[in-house]
């Protein structure tokens, strides 16, 4: 099932998607003690914690944060997604208030050993296929999430929990990402995306299924979410559309 929600600016949209997360992180921790959550980069982690990391209502310390897609990167680089939750998030929280941060590893360029290495890191914290609470996604302007693109091999990808890609068409080329049998096992999965440059790929997504683009392949056995402003929403038939 696929729950589109609209807002009608970008404070908006953070407001309700912060106020979503911190519902399923309070469901999740109830029911088993933690709260597993994968996060991508792009613009998502300042959305995310504008108003979250304030919220008195959110246990931090019991969240268990992982990378949908990262960058075979240092950690302080530009291009690490897991550098700009640090500083919108992480950095933000007292000590006392900290997650688990399970970050990649330091082998430079090589994607393979990161991949097999962050697998490891899911196995030792799952034991079994992962099951994430929330995974948080965008959309890349030609339908990609994670780091699976258009046409790549790794859409086809059914064994391997994480797998490395060495030939991304957006730099850097060098990535791990999260395969469809993680993402497809997850209770929720939640993608966000803003602004009138996404109208055409968004009703792509939501409303022509037919052109399988990697963002539409994502089948989780929970709920897919979309949280959305209106200019994103420009092109989509009303219908489609449901008010948070």
């Amino acid at each position: 099932m696929s729950i589109t929600y609209t807002f009608p600016s970008t404070d908006a949209l953070s407001s309700g998607l912060n106020d979503f997360v911190a519902k399923r992180s309070s469901e999740a921790i109830a029911d088993h003690g933690a709260f597993t959550v994968a996060v991508s980069g792009g613009s998502l982690p300042k959305l995310l914690s504008k108003e979250l990391r304030q919220n008195p209502n959110v246990d931090f310390s019991k969240w268990q944060i992982f990378w949908a897609d990262e960058r075979c990167v240092p950690l302080d680089d530009a291009d690490s997604n897991y550098r700009e939750l640090k500083i919108q998030l992480l950095d933000t929280l007292d000590s006392d208030k900290q997650p688990k941060s399970y970050t990649i590893g330091a082998f430079g360029k090589d994607a393979e050993k990161a991949a097999v290495d962050y697998e490891q890191q899911l196995k030792d914290y799952f034991k079994e296929l992962p099951a994430f609470d929330l995974i948080l996604l965008g959309m890349g302007p030609d339908g990609h999430c994670c780091s699976l693109f258009p046409g790549h091999p790794l859409l086809n990808e059914t064994s391997r929990w994480v797998a490395p890609i060495t030939d991304s068409p957006k730099p850097p080329p060098e990535r791990i990402t999260l395969t469809y049998p993680v993402l497809d096992n997850a209770k929720a999965v939640a993608f966000v995306t803003a602004g009138e440059g996404k109208q055409d790929m968004l009703q792509q997504i939501l409303e022509q299924p037919q052109l399988q683009l990697p963002c539409q392949r994502v089948n989780p056995k929970g709920s897919v979410f979309w949280f959305v402003d209106d200019a994103a929403a420009g092109k989509l038939q009303k219908q489609t559309i449901s008010k948070y």
